[in-house]
């Protein structure tokens, strides 16, 4: 497996959410890790009842963002 293959991605999504993709542990303040997917999105508007993790209530609050890398 090569290094571009465990390059961990963190894509912002217009609108939405964090996508992140690749071998990445998620922890709190205290170190206690969260159970991920090998794919999961962060709540960026911070509506979401499932923090920290997005549940589409950025759709239902008309959350918009769209950032670009200069």
């Amino acid at each position: 497996m090569s290094e571009e293959n465990n390059k961990v991605q963190l894509k912002v999504r217009d609108n939405g959410s964090i996508l992140v993709t690749g071998d990445v542990e998620l922890v709190d303040a205290e170190g206690n890790p969260f159970e991920t997917k090998p794919k999961f999105s962060l709540c960026r508007c911070g509506a979401s009842k499932n923090k920290p993790f997005c549940d589409g209530s950025h759709k239902e609050i008309g959350f918009q963002d769209q950032i670009r890398a200069k």
